[in-house]
């Protein structure tokens, strides 16, 4: 069994915002994402998907887009991003993948031998993306990152690796501890996998590689170039 990643798909087979308005690296993603997917992933293996995975509204307008998610190889683990309007209670929400799918609210689910614990996150204080209205946010992150934290700690009882799958980025490329990160590393997160990030500036923030001790991979589909980046080497 291999672990992947990819995530930001901001799927739109429905047609509502077609994503090459933002660069030509864009034009026709949804297809070259399939091609490159179905050449990389077996049946057997995990693929984590952190977010903004479409950009339908409600989560009947989704159908199409969990579908072709659905149609792809491999056991996907999915997680809420900013974008990802449609996603309604967790409950609905898991009734409406496809069997080889499976959602994280705040919690975690065992894949193998891997224990995955899945959460949003927010914006870090301090960045321009934070303003006065995020710091209440921002700390009902936190505690639901810990939630997830905890319900992978019950699971990997035993010595099971645990992964932070999680949508925004827990630290920036300096590896300054957040408080983010600060619970991964109590925790023992072996490695913590993350999207939101988009376009050539955005991505020189990023936090990759070891921190102490914790190893970090960003997996936004344009930055590993529209094809699920392998992360078994990472483990």
């Amino acid at each position: 069994m291999e672990l992947f990643g990819i995530s930001d798909l901001h799927l739109s087979l429905s047609g509502q915002k077609p994503m090459h308005i933002f660069g030509d690296n864009w034009q026709d993603h949804a297809v070259r994402m399939a091609r490159a997917w179905d050449a990389t992933v077996g049946d057997g293996d995990v693929v984590l998907c952190p977010g903004d995975l479409s950009w339908a509204m409600r989560l009947d307008e989704a159908q199409a887009d969990l579908g072709w998610l659905g149609s792809r190889p491999g056991r996907k683990v999915l997680c809420r991003g900013n974008h990802d309007y449609w996603w309604s209670t967790i409950s609905k929400v898991r009734a409406a993948l496809p069997p080889n799918s499976v959602a994280l609210q705040n919690d975690a689910v065992r894949c193998g031998e891997m224990v995955i614990a899945g959460s949003r996150l927010w914006s870090l204080p301090g960045s321009c993306e934070f303003g006065p209205d995020d710091d209440k946010i921002f700390k009902r992150e936190l505690g639901r990152l810990e939630l997830s934290l905890e319900a992978a700690a019950k699971l990997a009882q035993g010595g099971s690796p645990i992964i932070a799958a999680v949508h925004f980025p827990p630290a920036t490329a300096d590896g300054v501890a957040t408080a983010y990160t600060e619970l991964l590393e109590r925790y023992g997160v072996r490695l913590c996998v993350y999207g939101h990030l988009h376009g050539a500036p955005a991505h020189r923030t990023a936090i990759e590689g070891e921190h102490r001790g914790v190893r970090y991979a960003l997996v936004a589909c344009d930055f590993i170039g529209f094809a699920p980046r392998r992360l078994t080497g990472l483990l």
